[in-house]
């Protein structure tokens, strides 16, 4: 799954491919890399980051989907949103999929909205919101808990008619360093839910701030955490650098 930020203010490309040809040269790159995802985001959910309406999270992102799908027609693009309007005017225009970081607790109507159009939904696991996730992350057993809020928010979302779930961890998300590899060591438990795990680690804060680096230089630190997670069981692999990762999905594909 290749990331497409329309964001001006992303913690790693924020501003670069916030026009319709920019996201459009991007998106080639990706397809060509061998992206089979593109997932796109204009609602930045970087630490301390505010909430942005539904009517400017639109304005960015319809246009660029219109463009997009007229451009590739064939390929599966995901929009990142946690509000229900966005996803709807996204699904309208072609979008195949609903990537929701809040796994529908920011949003009481986003279940009814993807169960309406009987498309793959992504759950992921978030602590507070992107404005406060990082002040006091505290979890008893963060594992035991964030396995207990997907059997939950899984249940709520089969009661409003999702058939197509895939879910994902949400590393950064309200998760301490500490926290975040304590989640990466177990995530082998999270395929006993029974739903394909998705994971985003590119070129996060766990990487750059363990390493004591940036964030421009933490391809190489992702992609090993890539291939550890492809050998604990996820599935998909939401990126940034998508010639590098699939690299790693077909070494790993190999070594099997």
């Amino acid at each position: 799954m290749g990331i497409l930020n329309l964001t001006s203010d992303s913690f790693y490309d924020g501003g670069k491919y916030n026009s319709i040809d920019k996201a459009l040269s991007h998106t080639e790159s990706m397809l060509e890399q061998g992206a089979f995802f593109i997932d796109i985001g204009a609602a930045t959910s970087k630490p301390g980051s505010k909430p942005i309406s539904p009517e400017n999270e639109k304005k960015k992102v319809l246009p660029v989907l219109d463009a997009l799908v007229s451009r590739f027609p064939e390929t599966h693009f995901s929009i990142d949103t946690y509000n229900h309007q966005v996803a709807q005017a996204s699904i309208e225009l072609g979008a195949s999929m609903i990537n929701d970081i809040s796994g529908g607790i920011f949003d009481s109507k986003m279940h009814e909205t993807v169960s309406k159009h009987a498309i793959p939904y992504v759950m992921m696991h978030i602590q507070g919101t992107p404005e406060t996730m990082q002040e006091n992350p505290n979890y008893k057993d963060i594992v035991t808990e964030i396995l207990a809020f997907f059997s939950k928010q899984i249940e709520v979302a089969y009661a409003a008619g999702i058939q197509d779930i895939l879910i994902d961890p949400g590393f950064g998300f309200g998760k301490s360093i500490e926290h975040n590899y304590t989640l990466f060591k177990h995530l082998q438990q999270f395929k006993r839910l029974g739903y394909p795990i998705l994971i985003g680690v590119s070129r996060k804060s766990m990487i750059y701030n363990f390493l004591e680096t940036t964030a421009e230089h933490a391809l190489n630190g992702t992609t090993a955490l890539n291939a550890f997670a492809l050998d604990r069981g996820a599935q998909i692999l939401r990126v940034h650098d998508v010639k590098e990762a699939k690299e790693c999905v077909d070494l790993w594909r190999a070594l099997q």
